[in-house]
């Protein structure tokens, strides 16, 4: 048996869909335990509310946030999987069969970069990104739309040689600049090494792993404890009413790479909207989360 677009097209179409409907299960444990801990009652009343929201918009149907952001999708293609038409286009079409369906609609939030014209679809749409898994006989799907809060405040720069401080000051300096913009308390993903667009990449990628889960070498462990503490030592708070709850965690990833160290930061807003699937060759699907 072989995965089928037209199944491709319905689970990615679902993805998207219910990442606007809820909050990821690890998320809502963290909000809730700063709602108990934050060291302002003003910053625990805030994240009652944005808990009370979300409650709300998963029991209702509705949207968490009204901006859904735009379609990104990363699909870690098992080596061992076997397709049965074309998988990119199978993405485009379930997004383009979702849009007129949805209720609440969309607004058309994907943007021409050069005309400014606003829409549906555009060159790459939806945002893709794909990866080998070998062993592997399952298309493996997560879809993280990204809105303009969180979005807009991302950032890279690449350095010579930069030792641990170096660097966590570049990601301090970049949560300063994003103060409370991106709509706190957020994950914060980093990426340190390989090459430019792979340090972006890694980023982004980190600001997905679960909140539970520290990163498995010890000294970058430490070094998301260092910065989850210093960032939640800004005073930002939830959505900006102050407090100690600016981040819920901060995840590190790295590559090995040349002289030159790109680092790049990569925010994902209080929703963390994060849902993924697995589609396996003899048709089964497995949601994660």
């Amino acid at each position: 048996m072989s995965i089928s677009p037209e199944l491709i097209k319905t689970v990615t179409a679902e993805l998207y869909d219910r990442s606007l409907r809820g909050v990821p299960k690890d998320t809502q444990q963290a909000l809730q335990a700063a709602a108990l801990s934050d060291s302002s009652e003003t910053a625990r009343h805030t994240l009652r509310i944005m808990l009370q929201s979300a409650e709300t918009a998963e029991r209702t149907g509705h949207f968490v946030c009204s901006d859904a952001g735009v379609p990104v999708y990363f699909a870690r293609v098992g080596t061992q999987a076997r397709f049965s038409g074309d998988v990119r286009q199978a993405i485009q079409d379930g997004f383009a069969e979702l849009v007129e369906r949805i209720q609440p609609p969309l607004l058309p939030h994907v943007t021409n970069p050069l005309t400014l014209e606003r829409g549906y679809a555009g060159k790459g749409m939806p945002i893709t990104t794909f990866d080998m898994v070998d062993g592997s006989d399952c298309l493996d799907i997560t879809c993280s739309p990204k809105a303009l809060g969180s979005g807009r405040w991302a950032a890279l720069e690449i350095f010579s040689f930069p030792d641990l401080a170096t660097i966590e000051r570049f990601v301090m300096e970049t949560v300063m600049k994003a103060g409370s913009q991106h709509c706190p308390p957020v994950v914060i993903g980093v990426g340190i090494g390989g090459s430019f667009d792979y340090a972006a990449k890694m980023a982004k990628e980190a600001t997905l792993r679960p909140i539970s889960e520290p990163h498995p070498e010890p000294m970058v462990a430490a070094m998301e404890q260092r910065l989850n503490a210093a960032v939640n030592k800004t005073g930002f708070g939830p959505m900006g009413t102050g407090g100690s709850t600016t981040a819920m965690a901060v995840h590190v990833e790295y590559a090995a790479g040349h002289g030159f160290t790109p680092v790049a930061v990569a925010f994902n807003c209080w929703i963390n909207r994060r849902t993924r699937a697995r589609i396996y060759n003899d048709g089964r699907v497995e949601i994660v989360e």
